[in-house]
């Protein structure tokens, strides 16, 4: 029985007793694990975010540089295309046209069939005219947008002519207020009182116009048409100045003159493609083509490139061909457009020309289909 108590005793102090420390090592190694695991877990899973975030940023930047590298060259191949304009003049100092009237063809001069000029055009000089050049830049134009819905303006070709009718309004352009209002600040340089209104133009051109025999001299009134219907005078106003120059113009660079006709002495932004390569803007008296002031290559072309009639001859559109033949050149720089016809003129018939009849009154504009005598100073 003793024995038996004893024995009971000393289960009772195991049970009491504190077990080894060996006994509590694989607990705290589990622990251990479990921590190690989580951790692990947590820069794995930190890893591969933030490696799937680069990939995906890297994929967003190619995909961002290649568009950019398109874009680029496309951006390049349009810069460096062969048509790339190249500008001569300087639009803040163009060489002014004033007293470059001629009795004879001479390079950067109007031959002009009028040799004395009554008072006319602008009543002051711009701010804009220096010296012997003037500015583009600043000169003021004037002010209003009119449009014109019953414009028309259409050329066909009949047999060996070029019919072209109209009545002179600009064809999907606008023009200025006219007479010029008194508020308009062009109005305390040109006092211009005249109206825009519809003319009667009805021409027959040569459909492939020649080279007369001498160059003849050009009237005050219509030379040409653009091709946007407006008519295209001479390079001078009714004093004999240059008349881009000096005359207030509107945003397109026209107004009318005394009959109502609204025309244009040089380059308007309202001419479609005049500032493209090697493109017809219009068409003078005599049947040949005025053409852009940039040549094929995409070089502004200026007097030192022209004759004395303001033309050249190179490889041109013509009739829905490319052929090598006589045009004028549309340029900035004065005589701007025709300075001489280099072919027969036509007479504009048509009840408002009254410039022309005049000077058919007075022998100085021959009949139609006949080429004006050379005058000699």
């Amino acid at each position: 029985m003793e024995e038996k108590a004893q024995e009971n005793q000393q289960q009772q102090e195991n049970l009491h007793t504190t077990p080894p420390k060996t006994a509590r090592i694989p607990k705290y190694l589990a622990l251990v694990v479990i921590l190690s695991v989580l951790i692990l877990g947590l820069l794995a899973g930190s890893y591969l975010f933030l490696n799937l975030s680069k990939s995906a940023s890297s994929q967003n930047q190619g995909a961002a540089n290649t568009a950019s590298g398109q874009t680029q060259t496309q951006a390049t191949s349009l810069n460096s295309s062969p048509s790339a304009q190249i500008n001569v003049l300087n639009p803040k100092a163009l060489p002014l046209g004033d007293g470059k009237v001629s009795s004879s063809p001479k390079v950067g001069y109007v031959y002009s069939c009028i040799q004395n000029f009554k008072q006319g055009g602008a009543q002051h000089i711009g701010n804009w005219i220096h010296g012997t050049t003037w500015d583009s830049t600043q000169k003021i134009s004037v002010e209003g947008k009119v449009s014109w819905p019953s414009a028309q303006f259409l050329v066909l070709a009949e047999g060996s002519e070029r019919v072209i009718t109209g009545n002179g309004l600009p064809v999907n352009a606008t023009t200025g207020i006219f007479p010029i209002q008194p508020f308009d600040p062009a109005y305390q340089i040109d006092r211009n009182p005249n109206s825009i209104t519809a003319q009667n133009i009805s021409l027959m051109l040569p459909l492939n116009p020649t080279i007369a025999q001498n160059p003849s001299c050009v009237p005050m009134g219509m030379i040409g048409v653009a091709v946007n219907g407006v008519a295209i005078y001479n390079a001078l106003d009714a004093s004999g100045r240059d008349a881009v120059a000096h005359e207030a113009q509107d945003s397109c660079d026209g107004h009318p003159e005394s009959t109502g006709e609204y025309h244009y002495h040089g380059p308007s932004s309202c001419i479609p493609q005049e500032t493209q390569n090697n493109k017809l803007i219009g068409y003078a008296l005599d049947g040949f083509g005025i053409y852009s002031m940039y040549d094929a290559s995409g070089k502004e072309i200026t007097n030192a490139d022209l004759d004395a009639c303001h033309g050249t001859t190179s490889v041109i559109p013509w009739n829905g061909k490319m052929v090598k033949m006589y045009h004028y050149v549309l340029t900035r720089e004065y005589p701007y457009t025709v300075g001489c016809f280099m072919g027969t003129p036509v007479r504009v018939n048509r009840p408002n020309a009254q410039n022309n009849s005049d000077l058919q009154n007075s022998g100085q504009l021959p009949p139609s289909g006949q080429r004006p005598p050379l005058q000699h100073p």
